[in-house]
């Protein structure tokens, strides 16, 4: 028999108190989640409440609504583009994928139209859709049935913002709870010590460390955030990364992203969509800069709203943009500013398409060769029911 001196046994105790201890701290890191606490007050200020839309505005986006229903929406979602394509690309979707962003997107409208039963019945539908490991994938393939093992944080908020504005304007507590643990999901990946990041990848368990100052969605991020010590330091630094992107009274936009290991802001080109959407998140907490207004006012009174600017504002991709005019008219609708909304939202029908002949008759879109998106369509959608 083997002799065991009591040095060994001394050592084969603290070896085990190692390995135990060593299991515990891997078993409660693999645990840890961030607990769910809904807020307590009730939502305010998620859903539209002007009435600006004209007559013939009315008129509008009745016939855009009956395009998108036809053209565009789906039991599963809605297609990217009208017409579909033979060849699939991995840098964006194409064709009839699905986007996440576009069923947030109608989620918004079915809210602000009290269309309830349809909003319940497609919330379900974007679950089974886009739900990827609590988070929403950015993209969907039913051709293949490939869902893409990434999300987007703005679209995320998009759904979970449709879902508080619902409980706002339906007088319930119906989805409260599980936009907060939606919101939770995105604190345990993508907003994780307040560093909001553009995306999380559920196969790789990792996440990107750049924000776009657009995916700041500081009305909702606000909602959640303000009722505890730590979630209001997380707004705040989440506000004052915003502030700090602002490229000067000259060019009054901001910064396409930040990076935050190194406290860098991206001297890159500006899509003009996304400074757009920078913007209105501004506007819905108090935050737009009278300087950004006055620019907004010249471009939709000019007709020159181009699609793509340097940080120095010169043009870097011209043309117009049915979807860049209806974030202005959001912007506008926001401020209460009833004039420039309208005529914001002029410049919007001026790019639909109205041949009554035509499959896309309606549509924010190209009548010759009938190239639909469903970003430009959706975004003048809900422009128009402010």
């Amino acid at each position: 028999m083997t002799r065991i001196c009591s040095r060994d046994t001394g050592r084969l105790r603290y070896l085990g108190w190692l390995i135990a201890l060593l299991v515990s701290m891997i078993v409660s890191g693999c645990q840890k989640q961030v607990t769910v606490k809904i807020p307590q007050q009730a939502p305010t200020g998620f859903v539209a409440t002007t009435n600006y839309a004209t007559t013939e505005s009315k008129q509008r986006r009745a016939s855009l609504v009956a395009f998108i229903k036809r053209g565009l929406l789906t039991k599963q979602g809605l297609y990217t583009n009208y017409l579909d394509t033979h060849k699939r690309t991995s840098a964006t979707a194409t064709g009839h994928e699905m986007l996440s962003e576009s069923s947030g997107m109608w989620l918004q409208y079915l809210v602000t139209t009290q269309q309830w039963s349809q909003f319940r019945q497609f919330y379900r539908q974007t679950k089974t859709t886009f739900n990827e490991k609590g988070l929403f994938s950015y993209r969907y393939d039913p051709r293949t049935q490939k869902r893409y093992p990434v999300n987007a944080t703005l679209d995320d908020l998009r759904i979970i913002r449709a879902l508080i504005a619902y409980d706002q304007a339906h007088h319930t507590n119906h989805y409260r709870k599980e936009a907060t643990q939606r919101y939770q999901n995105l604190v345990n990946t993508t907003i994780k010590d307040g560093h909001l990041v553009d995306y999380y990848d559920v196969q790789a368990r990792k996440a990107t460390t750049t924000g776009s100052l657009a995916y700041f969605d500081l009305r909702t991020l606000k909602y959640f955030e303000q009722d505890t010590k730590k979630g209001r330091s997380a707004y705040h630094k989440q506000l004052v990364v915003l502030r700090g992107g602002y490229l000067g009274d000259v060019f009054p936009l901001y910064a396409k992203s930040y990076q935050w290991t190194t406290g860098q802001y991206s001297d890159g080109t500006l899509n003009t969509s996304e400074a757009l959407e920078t913007l209105l998140h501004l506007a819905e907490v108090g935050q737009l800069k009278a300087t950004s207004r006055r620019w907004l006012v010249q471009r939709v009174s000019n007709h020159d709203l181009e699609n793509g600017y340097t940080t120095t504002g010169t043009v870097s991709v011209g043309g117009e943009s049915a979807a860049n005019y209806a974030l202005v008219a959001s912007i506008f609708a926001t401020l209460r500013d009833q004039r420039h909304y309208r005529i914001a939202m002029n410049n919007v029908w001026r790019l639909q398409v109205q041949q009554k002949n035509s499959v896309i008759n309606g549509s924010i879109g190209d009548a010759k060769t009938r190239q639909v998106y469903s970003y430009s369509n959706l975004t003048a959608l809900n422009a128009a029911f402010n």
